[in-house]
Order: structure tokens, then C-alpha cells, then sequence
């Protein structure tokens, strides 16, 4: 089997090189690559490995840009620092994680599950299916999301920047997007609530409702009310009810830390 390893440390390219052959004399490492850009340039230069066996953290950026660069055909296992935990769930078709230190009975195991699902026709489906989904999930775990701090709006006749930290809540009004700081003034934002709910830090808002996004200073009092559903009394005062549904009351509960 020829296997090609990606790794920046040139002591762990070499543990990694034994423990290979050690657990399979038949194995063949065709290349090394210290970097994406070596990475993606073997690939482009050389015929499809059987495996590769590629760390996240390289020399000059992580190696999720290899695939953004150019195509990767081959069944891929991540070598990682990464908590576990956190990775189990990225174990899929041929794809796989060691954790680092490198144990010798992970590795065999990962071979062994790169021999049973290995298939001719699984780079190009299933196999190149599975790298993205692994390196979306990957870059999610290990790149915390960069939430909004400021966003820039409109004020008179000029822009002006407002802090997240000075919103109480974003609200939607006869389709359009707006948002009122703790001073109370009100400002529009070219986004929906959709976009604007990923763009915000879920420690500090909550989406309430389809019409309101309310950060969690700016909750008053939550008042009981029909059918189960949550009122709420926010600071500024709103021109309309904020109610909260029953689907999301207990979930608004504990955020609020109930």
C-alpha cells in the first residue's frame, strides 16, 4: 500500500514511518510534505496514493486549504492534537482520526478500516464525500466562530459603527431588519434574522421568536403567559409583545439560567 505523509515535524514524520512499517511491511511511504504548499504540489506531481495520512497543523496554515487548492482522491486519516471526544463523531466511511501521541493499536485499527471499506470507486463518491464532510466538521471544532462585534450602519448622512456589546435586541418590522441599542435608538441592518442569528454569539443572544433576536441584558422580567408561552419585558421598551413559544420556553430558560 503507498501511503503518502503530511506532516511539519520531521521527528514525528519519522516515528510515524516506523510505526507504519512496523505494523505493515508492505507499506510503501511514496512522500512526505511539511507544508499545504508541498502538500498540493506532490499531489498535483504524483499519482494517487493508496492513503495519506495528513496532520492539521502545518508549517505555513492548517491543512484543510490542501483541499481547497486542489483535489484530494485519496481516503485520508487525520493525525490531530484534538480532544477525542470531540472527534468521535467524524469517524465516517474511510476517513479516520489518530489522536496524538500515535498509539500502535489505533493505527492497525485505522488500517484495518481503511482495508475493509477500501473500494475502486469510493475516491471519486462516497470517499471524496466523506474528506468534505470531515474537513467542514474539522474546521468548525478547532477554528472557534468569530461572532459580530460592531456592525457598521447608516446615520444621517454619514456611516457610523455600533458595538454588539450596545444592542438590547435586533427585531424585524414590515420586512425589514433593525436593531435597538441600550439608548434606545433604532437603527436597519441589510440582513435577515436568519444571517443575523448566525452572526451572533448564542451566549449572548437568543432568538425568541421569528420577529425578535434579544440579548440577554436587555431581558427585564419573563412573565407567564397563555398556553405556555413566555413574556417578555425588555429594556428599551418594544412597540409590540415579545412572546416566546412554548417549543422554546424551556430552552430559554436555561439560558437565561434557570
Amino acid at each position: 500500500m503507498d501511503v503518502l505523509v503530511i506532516e511539519d515535524e520531521e521527528l514525528a514524520v519519522r516515528k510515524l514511518t516506523k510505526l507504519l512499517q512496523d505494523v505493515d511491511n508492505s507499506i510503501r511511504i511514496v512522500g512526505t510534505a511539511a507544508s499545504v504548499r508541498a502538500s498540493v504540489n506532490w499531489l498535483q506531481t504524483n499519482a494517487t496514493p493508496d492513503l495519506i495520512l495528513m496532520d492539521i497543523e502545518l508549517a505555513d496554515g492548517q491543512s484543510f486549504e490542501i483541499f481547497e487548492q486542489t483535489a484530494v482522491e485519496s481516503p485520508v486519516i487525520f493525525t490531530t492534537s484534538y480532544d477525542e471526544y470531540a472527534l468521535r463523531a467524524f469517524k465516517v466511511n474511510s476517513i479516520d482520526y489518530l489522536l496524538k501521541p500515535i498509539k500502535r493499536h489505533e493505527l492497525e485499527a485505522s488500517l484495518e478500516k481503511h482495508r475493509k471499506l477500501r473500494n475502486p470507486a469510493e475516491p471519486e463518491t462516497g470517499g471524496r464525500m466523506a474528506i468534505d464532510a470531515l474537513v467542514q466538521q474539522l474546521r468548525q471544532q478547532i477554528q472557534p466562530t468569530e461572532y459580530r462585534k460592531r456592525f457598521l450602519v447608516k446615520h444621517l448622512s454619514q456611516w457610523m459603527p455600533v458595538e454588539v456589546a450596545d444592542i438590547a435586541y435586533f427585531y424585524s418590522e414590515e420586512g425589514v431588519s433593525l436593531f435597538r441599542t441600550r439608548s434606545n435608538q433604532k437603527f436597519s441592518v441589510d440582513y435577515t434574522l436568519d444571517e443575523l442569528e448566525a452572526m451572533l454569539d448564542p451566549v449572548h443572544f437568543f432568538r425568541a421568536n421569528r420577529q425578535f433576536i434579544v440579548d440577554i441584558n436587555s431581558v427585564q422580567q419573563i412573565h407567564p403567559y397563555f398556553n405556555n408561552k413566555l413574556k417578555l419585558s425588555l429594556k428599551p421598551a418594544p412597540e409590540e409583545e415579545v412572546l416566546v413559544s412554548r417549543e422554546r420556553a424551556t430552552e430559554f430558560k436555561k439560558w437565561m439560567g434557570k
